[in-house]
């Protein structure tokens, strides 16, 4: 912002978005140090030029929770066999499980399988998450899984398929639709 004064000698500016930010990481936890200058410039035509800087220092302190992974990574299942045994250990410890029908061609499947390992760490003690690369296992399993599309996301509960999103809009869309169908269910 700047502003000229009523006598024109005197240009007064602060600059307060000028900030500079400094993070500092230890042992799980993170010190943000954030400084910021403010700036008066005075006329030194009158010969009393002076620049006076003032430095703000702020300090933000987190820790972060690593009792809790951000992220956990899919199981792949490859076979028929593969997926009877997840089914019957599911079923076992009655909890449900998700799996993720994708290709290694499908753009939006590579672009939603991180961001599914996300969702994966947050249901972390109430349920697995798996994928199946189509391309890469029998014709059998994907009948098996009655997919069509890519990407498909189904849960699974007691052996059988109970809901599925499929995600062929944006991610952040399929996430939220697959983290309501895991409410429902678990």
């Amino acid at each position: 912002m700047s502003i000229l004064a009523p006598n024109s000698r005197i240009l007064y500016r602060e600059i307060h978005h000028r900030e500079q930010h400094h993070q500092v990481r230890n042992n799980g936890g993170s010190l943000n140090l954030v400084k910021s200058y403010d700036f008066c410039f005075v006329d030194k035509r009158r010969g009393d030029w002076r620049k006076t800087i003032k430095k703000e220092w702020r300090v933000h302190a987190s820790w972060l929770d690593l009792s809790r992974p951000d992220t956990v990574e899919m199981q792949p299942i490859e076979n028929s066999e593969q997926l009877d045994q997840i089914l019957a250990s599911a079923k076992e410890l009655s909890q449900p499980i998700i799996i993720d029908w994708m290709a290694a061609w499908c753009r939006k499947c590579i672009y939603l399988k991180p961001k599914l390992e996300k969702l994966a760490a947050e249901f972390d003690t109430k349920l697995k998450f798996y994928y199946v690369d189509v391309n890469k296992v029998p014709q059998s399993l994907m009948k098996r899984g009655n997919v069509s599309k890519m990407p498909t996301i189904q849960l699974w509960k007691d052996g059988e398929m109970r809901a599925e999103v499929i995600g062929g809009h944006k991610a952040w869309l399929v996430i939220e639709e697959v983290r309501e169908m895991i409410k429902n269910f678990v």
